[in-house]
């Protein structure tokens, strides 16, 4: 079965490439909207589910794998920065503090009826930072294009205290968890790439 990966993220691609899986890549054109009252983990399962059927629509023969992720601060959303001083408000926000970062997985194929949805949670507590070190970090321009201004897989790290739960998650792509769904759900081995 043929498989794209739903999502234009640098950071999922190659996570899915550290494995034997052959894969294409189709960029969806979702909106991603917050609806009110949703909770974080219904928001990120939601998106996933849109922007893989998105692709789907157009794909039905494939197995197509979206995900979507967020970081939030005591139920509190926060999403990708729209300028500096924004990201200098959430990693402020973030300072001395325990987040969750939160990945919902999605994986349909319409030629089979085939959909499942799933999450993954992971904690993250950020060192107490003084205002100097946050404005290192956002004059290394790596927070713009991030959910809650850091990756974690960058200068991000040196933010961080302690984290919780999957890596990987972190980074936008719990491929452990897909590794368990992708077998248990379509019989495909990370291990071997199919």
């Amino acid at each position: 079965m043929e498989i794209i990966l739903a999502s234009a993220s640098p950071r999922r691609k190659e996570i899915l490439q550290n494995t034997k899986l052959k894969f294409e890549i189709e960029k969806s054109d979702i909106e991603e909207i917050i609806l009110e009252n949703e909770s974080p983990e219904d928001m990120v399962v939601r998106l996933a589910y849109e922007k893989a059927f998105d692709v789907a629509k157009k794909n039905k023969d494939k197995l197509v794998i979206g995900a979507d992720t967020i970081v939030a601060l005591d139920n509190e959303v926060l999403g990708k920065p729209k300028d500096k001083q924004e990201a200098y408000q959430m990693i402020k926000k973030l300072s001395n503090k325990t987040h969750k970062v939160i990945t919902g997985i999605s994986l349909i194929n319409l030629k089979e009826n085939k959909v499942i949805k799933d999450y993954v949670v992971s904690c993250v507590t950020f060192k107490d930072l003084s205002d100097d070190s946050i404005k290192d970090y956002i004059n290394t321009n790596e927070s713009l294009d991030k959910a809650g201004a850091y990756g974690i897989q960058g200068y991000g790290a040196l933010l961080v205290k302690t984290i919780q739960g999957d890596y990987f998650n972190i980074v936008g792509l719990p491929i452990s968890r897909l590794s368990d769904l992708l077998k248990d759900h379509f019989d495909i081995n990370l291990f071997y790439g199919g």
